[in-house]
Order: structure tokens, then sequence, then C-alpha cells
């Protein structure tokens, strides 16, 4: 069964919020920059340093990290940041009717008892449902036969009396008997994973704390196969667990030797193969065992070699191959389990043509790409592969893909479609006919208009000559002469595209005056896998200069002007934030910057650290290279902070985030107080209870949206009436 979830890791944060916008008087504007009777918090400065390749970095708020890490309880430390957050809070509380305003306005634009489409897999049909008013979901099953719905899983249950929950996959046994879900509540992202009997609603003793991956059923339904986190917060392994032993006692299927490297688990498309794969962000080895026999000897595919990544599927015997070994945007081939190796082309790599997915049906298989940064769904057959099947849709500019599809021998495709005008759609494709049946589209209850909105694609020249992407939604009647505000928003790293898509959020922004733009920046694979490659390591710079200098061409047409430009990102993408900050300051009206990852060099120094042996790949490794260490240090938005004026910022940081450390925001901060010339407000807001993502619960994530949203308003000098 591969209906319900599978764990996912969220790096891009996207803020989506905007407001009701109306001018104000000049002097409610100036009176509104910043309460003069608040003080910001001054974070002491305490000499530390340290060389490396015979260069000295001095860090005076090194003090700032837990050294019991990642226990935090320095109480010195949560002291800095409970002062930071009441800051925040006086700095806000004159805008709390404008922050209830916008998130009132957002959640109109939420069906509060909002459900899933039904999809069927085996025995049953499968869905969630908010109920109204309710944070998290609901997930419940009916058999095909007919019968009552049975509610297998209850969030909102398991989040009782907590700050944070968040189920990171979950799993109904093949036989159906049986749910194994994982759920992390403290935002750590250590998941304990339990197993629920279905006839009965028994929790069953087997409790496995510390997952870290997806669970897989083994055939029989008696075992299962997952990762837990290491000391360190990585995936190294594969285990194997029946039910009714000790978990202590579970069987270790794989263990990597490589620190750089993460485990994850998955099935195959006829459910008879457990994958186990393996890799850091640039080189992929995969194994296989048979669903039936977990513990038989692995089927190694093809050893790893360095630069080259894979995936697999099987059917009927035949390895199914998405690798990008002689061409970078990937080609498919095949191979016999017998000899998993010998990789024949079945389809060729492509210039044009950017291939992310191959997924296999018993009839035909679908592959997934872009061509010139738009998504491409394609049927093929296994007969004649090479004569592709595209699925088109009318728009000019699109986001699809594949939707949740769990079973392998269908004729219908559920496909998942939304443009930046078009809300999210659900619809059922007739693979013999092509006929699309629409199931749902993302219902706005306070209204909406499509006829109201227009959205544009330009393309800006960056400083060496590369052209890059933008799309741009705004209100029609928008005056392109520099009057109105604009957000502009990327995330460029690890070959992540930021998709044209839609967010009811976002229409707060437009609605009132603004423009919101989607920089397609080097970094992310939006036009092809080079297009990522042209943003990591040593072109790591190309990724700020695209973003900066999109922000100056969308000024110099007149979509805004300086002072009106605001930005946001988050992860990687607040690096992004603080590297362009360090950069133009200048340009900019106001900045938020989530969970931000600037400070970069320490953090790439530092091997003890969750992620960055397998970050060195992406970002180079300053330990034992000197060229990437000076390259590093050269952009790394904490160690280039400078004395001159910037912007009105907004930082956040998770006390428990295990992806960006809580110290990193809260460095820089400190180091931008200290330095920077202006008295523009800054702020940092630490969530003292939860992760990476921020809240969790649906409306708790909607309010910090419409936080966001009042402070860029706030600031540009923008209120409500």
């Amino acid at each position: 069964m591969k209906l319900l979830l599978k764990l996912g890791t969220s790096i891009a944060l996207c803020i989506s919020a905007a407001p009701v916008l109306a001018a104000i008087t000049e002097k409610d504007s100036m009176t509104a920059k910043t309460d003069t009777q608040v003080q910001p918090p001054i974070a002491e400065k305490r000499p530390h340093s340290y060389t490396v390749h015979g260069v000295t970095i001095t860090d005076d708020y090194h003090w700032l990290r837990d050294q019991g890490y990642p226990k935090i309880e320095n109480k010195e430390i949560l002291a800095h940041l409970e002062k930071e957050n009441a800051y925040f809070e006086a700095q806000m509380k004159p805008q709390e009717k404008l922050v209830e305003t916008i998130f009132q306005e957002m959640k109109g634009r939420i069906k509060e008892d909002d459900s899933s489409v039904p999809q069927k897999d085996g025995d049953y049909i499968y869905w969630s449902k908010f109920d109204e008013g309710a944070q998290y979901r609901k997930h419940y099953r009916k058999p095909v036969k007919g019968g009552a719905d049975q509610l297998i899983l209850d969030e909102n249950k398991h989040a009782e009396g907590k700050d944070y929950f968040r189920l990171g996959a979950a799993e109904v046994s093949p036989d159906g008997k049986l749910l194994a879900y994982a759920y992390d509540d403290n935002g750590s992202e250590r998941f304990d994973l339990h197993i629920r009997n279905l006839e009965t609603g028994e929790e069953l003793a087997d409790i496995i704390p510390g997952t870290l991956s997806s669970i897989v059923w083994t055939k029989d339904s008696k075992g299962l196969v997952y990762g837990l986190a290491n000391e360190n917060w990585r995936t190294d392994n594969a285990y194997y667990h029946r039910l009714g032993d000790d978990p202590k006692n579970a069987k270790l299927l794989y263990k990597e030797a490589d620190i750089g490297f993460g485990v994850g688990v998955g099935l195959t498309a006829q459910e008879d193969w457990i994958i186990i794969a393996t890799g850091d962000n640039v080189t992929s080895e995969v194994r296989l065992v048979p669903a039936d026999n977990p513990l038989a000897e692995p089927i190694l595919v093809a050893p790893r070699k360095v630069g080259r990544e894979y995936s697999v599927d099987v059917r009927d015997g035949t390895l199914y191959i998405l690798t990008n070994d002689d061409h970078v945007n990937f080609r498919v081939a095949t191979a016999s389990l017998k000899a998993p190796g010998g990789w024949k082309t079945l389809i060729a790599g492509s210039d044009k043509h950017y291939l992310t997915g191959v997924s296999l049906f018993k009839d035909f298989f679908v592959t997934e790409g872009r061509i010139d940064g738009l998504d491409q769904v394609e049927v093929r057959r296994y007969n004649s592969p090479t004569k592709a099947e595209p699925i088109k849709f009318a728009e000019a500019s699109y986001v699809a893909e594949l939707g949740e599809n769990p079973e392998y021998d269908v004729q219908k495709l559920r496909l998942d479609y939304e443009s930046m005008v078009t809300p999210d759609t659900v619809f059922d494709y007739t693979v013999a006919t092509g006929n699309f049946e629409t199931l749902k589209v993302q219902e706005i209850p306070s209204g909406y208009d499509a006829n109201q909105y227009q959205t544009e694609r330009v393309t800006i020249t960056a400083r060496d000559g590369t052209k890059v992407p933008v799309s741009i939604l705004y209100k029609k009647g928008f005056k392109k002469d520099g009057s109105q505000p604009l957000h502009l928003y990327a995330y460029g790293a690890y070959g992540y595209a930021m998709p044209p898509g839609f967010s009811a959020n976002r229409l707060s922004y437009v609605d009132r005056g603004f423009a919101y733009a989607i920089a397609h920046i080097r970094g992310g694979d939006d036009l092809g896998y080079q297009w990522y490659l042209d943003g990591k390591l040593t072109k790591r710079t190309n990724t700020f200069n695209d973003f900066v200098d999109a922000g100056k061409a969308l000024i110099e047409m007149g979509y805004t002007s300086k002072g009106k430009l605001t930005a946001s990102g988050g992860s990687a993408g607040g690096e992004l934030m603080g590297a362009v900050l360090n950069q133009a300051p200048e340009i900019f009206g106001a900045v938020v910057s989530h969970v931000a990852f600037v400070d970069v060099l320490n953090t790439m120094l530092d091997e003890t650290l969750p992620l960055t042996p397998g970050e060195w790949p992406e970002w180079g490794n300053p330990i034992t290279d000197k060229a990437a260490f000076d390259y590093i240090r050269s952009y790394s938005p904490y160690d280039n902070v400078l004395p001159q004026a910037y912007p009105p910022m907004l930082w956040t940081a998770g006390l428990n985030d295990p992806r960006v450390t809580y110290w990193e925001p809260a460095k820089m901060v400190a180091k931008l107080r200290s330095v920077k010339t202006d008295d523009n407000v800054l702020l940092l807001k630490t969530n003292m209870g939860a992760g990476h993502g921020g809240k969790s619960g649906r409306f708790d994530r909607l309010r910090e949206n419409a936080e966001e949203a009042a402070f860029l308003v706030w600031q540009l000098g923008l209120a409500t009436k």
C-alpha cells in the first residue's frame, strides 16, 4: 500500500502572505517604523577565533551556539532568544489589527472542512479531510465493495496538548490490516514509529523511536523496513523489524560508511522489491532486496561513481534506470536483474528535454520533465518507448505532475495541475482516449475570479549575459510605471525548481497593488540540470547575482521602484536573502528571511553537524580544500555583513531545527545590529517549540504568514483601514 504519505523534507519555505493595502499619511508612515521606547536586545561580543588554512576567523557571537547541542539548555542563550521574541512582540504589537485583518483574509480563502480526492488502493478507497476549525487532518478509508467509512488516523488526537505535531510517514500493510505511522512532536525531525491494528484499533507494542525515513512493509505484512537517525541526525542505515520482536533486535540490512551519504528506502511499482538507496547531492547507489525476503543478499544495481546519479524501478525482471551518466539532462536505460549493471539506453538524453522522473505501470510508463522550464508529462508504451504521447494542457505557463497513483494496473492517471492564476486542480486522465475528468478544483470560499488576474513570464539579463526567466502575477490594471510595490521570491539551491504555481495567500498581495514575482535563478533546475550546476560550488554566487539583477531589471522595467521592492526566502533561500542584502541593500524596502542558512563557513567546517558532510558536494569542503574555504568565506552572509545601511528585516528561526540550527539567524541578527549604520527595524522571531518548517497547525502557520505580510506592509508605509 502506497497511498497515505511518505516522509517529506521541505527545504524551501515560501512566504505566501500579504495584506490589504491602503495608503497612510506621511506622519503615520514615519511613526510606524519602529517603537523607540523598546530597545532591541544587544548580544554581548565574546572574542572567539580559530585558524584554518592559515587564515584566522574571528566570531564574536560563537557563544550563541549551545555547546550541548542537540540539547539546548543553556539558560543564558535561551534568555537571549526570549528577549528577542519579546522585542518582536513589542514591535509588532501596534500591528496586531493589521495581522488579524490579513489572517482573517487568508483564512477566508481556506475551505475549513476540505477533503482530498478519494483514491483506490487495493480493496479500499482512501482519503483525508479537515474538520472545520481543526488544525490537522483525519485519515479515512472504506471498502471498495461498500461499507462504512473508517477513521484510521486522527492527527488532531495525537497533537492534543502539544505545541508541534508532524506526521512524517504512514503506510497500510499489504493485507490492509495494519497501519504503520511515524510522527515528530517537537520539530527535531526524529519520528517515533507506531503500529495500529485497523481491525481492532489496538496499538501494537512495537514502538520504534528515532526513525528518519519512509516506511516499507514486507510482502507478508509481518515486518517493516525503515531507517534510524544516528547521533548526528543522519540516516546511514536500513533496518528490518519483525512484528512482535524487540525493536532493539531489528536486523541491519545496510550500513553506509561514508558520512556524507544518506540512506532511504522505497518500494518498486509492482511492490515486489524493496529499494535501499544511498547517496549525497551528486552521487547515488541502489540495492534491491525481495519484498518477501528482506534478509536475502541485496542486489547492487551499480557501484557508485562520483557525479553519477541514478534511480531505479523494476517491471517483470527488467530494471528501468533514470541517470545522468552520459547526458546532463538524464537518460532512461534498462537492464536485466541478472545483469543489473548492463545499462542500455531506452530514451536518450536531450539538450532540450530535461527528464526528471519515470513511473512504471502495467501497460505503459510515464516520464516527467521540463522543456524550456515548462512541465512535461508523457505517456510511453513499452514496445515503442521513444514515441511519447504528451499530455497537453491549455495554459501557456503551468505546473503539472503525476498525482497519487498507488496502483500498478490502471487505465487512468491522477494528475495535479495549477498555474499562477489557476487554483490547484485534480484530474483523472484516461490514457486510451486522452480525456480529462476534473475531480476537484481548490475552493476559495471568500471568492476568486481568475479573469481579474494576469500572469506573464519575462526574461532578464544577468550581469554575465545569462537570460534568467521571471514569472510575475498581478491584478489587471497594474501600472508598470514604478509606482506599485513588487514582492520577489526565489530559492536557488539543490536543483529544486520554483514552479509558477498557485497560492491563495498570494492574492492578498496582488489584490492590493503588489506584483508577485518568482525569479527562476540558477541553483534550481528550472531550465535543466545544467541550470542547477551553474549555481553551486564555484558558481554559487551566480545565484545571488541573478536575484539582484532580477530585482534591478524589474525596477528598470517599471514593475516597481527602489524601496518598493520586497523579498523573501527560506533555508538556502534565506542564505540568498543574506547574500543579496549584503550586496545590494539599497534596492529593497523590506526583507523576510526564514530559518536562514547564513553561517555557511562555520557550518561547512563542522562535520559533527547533521547535514554538513552531505552538503559538501553542494557547497564545497572548506576543511580539505583551501579554494573552497576562500570562496565560501567570500559570500557567506554572516562573514560579509558590512557597515552600511540595510532595509527593515525580519529573521525567523526554529529552536529544534536540525537543518538550519537556530544560532545561524541569531548570530546574523546580533552581528547586523552591531554593524549596520541605519536605524531601520530588525527583528528575530524564534519558534521555541518547533523546527525548520515553523509552527505545524494549519491556522498557526497561517498566522505566521500574516505576521510576515504585516511586517512588509508596515515597513513599506502601507496599512489597512
